[in-house]
């Protein structure tokens, strides 16, 4: 099965994040194919290396990074919600694009499920 994911929640303030990651590794795992990731609303923020969690906590925007090399997962952070909140082309961690929501509606039209975590 083929799903595409989307997140709209940030990296520390919500599970979403952690959610949609430990899915898409399970599915993975299981022989499943993840199309494309799209962050959206404040799930952009999910996508920024400048975050630096202490050494102790887990680095959410490196096990993205990583699952994208690894698996060629499509990482994509919607430009306006990018915008809105600071988050350009420079500052983008390994793996993640920036692009519009077409890209969200062509992720639903390929997947054979399109699951939401987050509000």
């Amino acid at each position: 099965m083929k799903f595409g994911i989307l997140v709209n929640e940030g990296p520390y303030q919500h599970q979403a994040s952690d959610s949609a990651y430990l899915f898409c590794k399970a599915a993975i795992a299981k022989g499943h194919e993840i199309g494309r990731v799209f962050f959206y609303h404040d799930g952009v923020n999910n996508s920024t290396r400048l975050t630096e969690p202490p050494q102790d906590d887990r680095n959410i925007v490196a096990r993205w990074s990583k699952l994208a090399e690894e698996h060629g997962v499509d990482l994509v952070v919607c430009v306006a919600a990018a915008l809105r909140r600071g988050i350009k082309d420079e500052v983008l961690a390994p793996g993640f694009r920036i692009s519009g929501l077409g890209q969200l509606v062509e992720a639903g039209i390929e997947a054979d499920r399109l699951v939401t975590f987050g509000d």
